[in-house]
C-alpha cells in the first residue's frame, strides 16, 4: 500500500518543560547522531518475540523493556539482547508505560509493541518529525502487511474509537496505535494517570488539551509472534473499549465544564465594567 503523507493539526507547539531524570538506572549509550531516544516496550510473556524486536531497533536507540508480570523469562531474554529491563508489578498497559517513562532519560521517548507486529526501524521518521519541529506527537498509523495481523473485532473497535477521538479533539487521526514518539519532558508535563488500556487515548486527549500538534504516518503491521494479551482477544478488546470510552466521557464532560462555568459566572455576577463600557 502506498504510504500516505502525515496529517497535521494547526495547533501551536507547547512550551518545553524541564523534568527530573534518574540517570542512575543505566549508562548504556542511546544516541544516534544528534538523536537521543529511549524506546519503551511494555512486555508480558514476549520471550519468543523480543530477539526479533530488539534486533531491529535502530542503531543507538536504547530499549527499555518493562516486564509486567512475565513468566516465560522475557526479562532474561531482554537483558541478553542489551535492553534495560524495568520490572513493574502492577498489571496494566498504562502501568508498564508509566514505569518506562520513569526509567527513561533520553530527550525523545518512543513507544512500540514487544510482539514483533511492527518494525522498530519505522520509529526513525517519527522521531525526525518531532526533532525537526513538524509535530509534537508523532503517531504510527497501522497498515496490515500480513493476513491475520489485525483481529476484525479489534480493528472495528479501533475505528469506532478513532471517530470519537476525532470528534472530541479535531485531530485528523485514524488509529490509536501504540507506536508513537514525543519529547520526554513534554510527555512528563502531561501527567498521565491512566494505568490500564486507556493510556494511549489519554495521551492524545491530554496533548489536545495542552495545545500540541499531533499527526500520524503509515507504518507496517504484521502478524504478531505468540498469543495476544490484550486487543487480540475479544475480552481484551472489550476491556480496552471500556477504558477508552470512560476517558472520552470524562474529557467531554470537562470540556463542557470549561465552556459552561465561565458563562454561568458571568450570568450570576452580571456584566463586567468593560462589558458595560462597550455595550
Amino acid at each position: 500500500m502506498e504510504r500516505q503523507p502525515a496529517h497535521e493539526t494547526d495547533r501551536p507547539a507547547p512550551p518545553t518543560r524541564a523534568a527530573g531524570a534518574d540517570t542512575s538506572r543505566s549508562d548504556a549509550p542511546h544516541r544516534m547522531g544528534d538523536m537521543n531516544v529511549d524506546v519503551i516496550l511494555p512486555c508480558l510473556d514476549e520471550a519468543d518475540a523480543l530477539p526479533e524486536v530488539l534486533g531491529r531497533l535502530p542503531r543507538g536507540y536504547r530499549a527499555i523493556v518493562v516486564d509486567n508480570g512475565s513468566t516465560d523469562g522475557s526479562a532474561d531474554v531482554a537483558r541478553a539482547h542489551g535492553a534495560l529491563v524495568v520490572t513493574e508489578p502492577v498489571k496494566g498497559f498504562g502501568s508498564a508505560c508509566a514505569a518506562g517513562v520513569a526509567a527513561a532519560t533520553a530527550e525523545y521517548v518512543a513507544f512500540c509493541d514487544a510482539d514483533a507486529s511492527m518494525d522498530p526501524a519505522e520509529l526513525v521518521p517519527l522521531v525526525a518529525r518531532v526533532a525537526t519541529g513538524h509535530t509534537d506527537l508523532a503517531l504510527g498509523r497501522r497498515v496490515p502487511t500480513t493476513p491475520g495481523a489485525w483481529a476484525p473485532h479489534a480493528r472495528f473497535a479501533n475505528r469506532v474509537l478513532a471517530v470519537l477521538m476525532r470528534r472530541a479533539t479535531g485531530y485528523r487521526l485514524r488509529d490509536l496505535g501504540p507506536m508513537r514518539v514525543m519529547r520526554r519532558a513534554d510527555l512528563v508535563s502531561l501527567d498521565l494517570r491512566d494505568r490500564r488500556s486507556g493510556y494511549p487515548l489519554e495521551m492524545v486527549l491530554a496533548a489536545h488539551a495542552a495545545g500540541w500538534r499531533v499527526d500520524e504516518s503509515d507504518i507496517g503491521y504484521a502478524q504478531r509472534i505468540g498469543d495476544s494479551k490484550v486487543t487480540g482477544t475479544l475480552r481484551g478488546t472489550v476491556n480496552a473499549v471500556k477504558d477508552m470510552s470512560r476517558l472520552l466521557r470524562e474529557y467531554r464532560r470537562e470540556a463542557r465544564a470549561t465552556v459552561v462555568a465561565p458563562a454561568l459566572v458571568r450570568h450570576v455576577a452580571g456584566p463586567t465594567h468593560s462589558e458595560e463600557v462597550h455595550s
